[in-house]
């Protein structure tokens, strides 16, 4: 028996979005457009505000990121047709009004003028901001429900800033290069799992931040190759950092009840960070015919840190003066 299938056809912008400012920035600030917008950005936003002065402009959509360490704004423009000029200086506008953002153009149809517009902004400007260019689609088969999809034509290149921030000669180091490929397996695990800890980007580094649903709160994973270990930790940021820690240590025992096995309780007095280690003893992070093992103890710890400080994180008290300054884990 022959199966009838349907035919899948794209459908004009407007059948569902007839005004840009009516309906398309509300449905993009949705639940579900936010949803589409994480998924493909590969980051995980909270909306601030639609139609945001940002100096004398105002912005379609403001959000926030909340799988970073520090304060890092998202700035989305739309449009239901192809790029112009006038978004484009929006766009640097919108940039050179913030310390540090993530600039997202949402458009029909991107020229290649823009589209080259976006890579040389990549190229050129800081690792404190990102450029993405995303061509909106609409698709239907039959008469279904209409189908957005994003597809992005304008990134960063991630590994070539990570490279150029922390190399000085022109080609990537070995360890670099194997720190890649540690991050990638984890990665790769995470999502294959489809596990509740949200995937992150692998970079060439010795540790990878997860978010944990509160700004100033992570929980990291880590490796020292030249002391060849591997640890998974719950880390917090700022002038409240001590006094969250005092509130954990308070319930230490609970804590390491939950969790298993003692953990090492670092205040790092002096310090902005403050950090909850859990070790892997006999873990040699350079020995890759042991990342197997290593990998499923990772991914194992991290949803288990996620799981018992999560709530913690949440019920943390409110204290003025956070600083939004984000230090990267320690070679402990």
């Amino acid at each position: 028996m022959i199966v009838k299938l349907g035919k899948v056809e794209r459908v004009n912008l407007r059948a569902a979005w007839p005004n840009e400012a009516s309906h398309f920035t509300p449905w993009l600030a949705s639940e579900e457009g936010l949803e589409l917008l994480q998924d493909t950005l590969d980051m995980d936003l909270e909306v601030e505000a639609t139609e945001k002065f940002v100096g004398p402009f105002k912005a379609d959509i403001l959000a926030k990121r909340t799988d970073t360490t520090d304060d890092h704004w998202v700035l989305i423009e739309n449009q239901l047709e192809k790029t112009d000029h006038r978004h484009l200086g929006q766009l640097l506008t919108y940039a050179a009004g913030l310390d540090a953002a993530t600039i997202v153009w949402v458009a029909e149809t991107f020229s290649d003028e823009h589209r080259a517009a976006l890579d040389w902004l990549n190229d050129i400007t800081s690792e404190k901001f990102e450029f993405f260019g995303l061509e909106i689609e609409l698709w239907q088969i039959g008469n279904s429900d209409m189908a957005p999809q994003l597809n992005i034509v304008a990134e960063p290149n991630e590994w070539v800033r990570e490279v150029a921030q922390g190399a000085a000669a022109t080609q990537v180091s070995d360890l670099k290069e194997q720190q890649h490929r540690y991050w990638q397996s984890v990665r790769s695990i995470l999502l294959e799992t489809k596990s509740p800890v949200r995937p992150r980007k692998a970079r060439p580094r010795h540790y990878a931040n997860y978010a944990i649903g509160r700004s100033g709160t992570w929980i990291s994973a880590c490796v020292n190759s030249s002391r060849k270990s591997v640890w998974v930790e719950f880390a917090f940021r700022g002038p409240p950092g001590k006094l969250w820690f005092d509130e954990l240590a308070s319930q230490r025992e609970q804590i390491e009840t939950a969790i298993g096995q003692p953990l090492d309780w670092q205040r790092l007095d002096g310090k902005k960070m403050c950090r909850i280690v859990l070790q892997f003893e006999g873990a040699d992070p350079t020995n890759e015919v042991d990342w197997a093992r290593q990998h499923a103890w990772v991914v194992e710890k991290l949803e288990l840190f996620q799981r018992v400080f999560r709530p913690h994180a949440m019920a943390f008290s409110d204290f003025e003066g956070a600083d939004g300054d984000a230090e990267e884990p320690e070679d402990a």
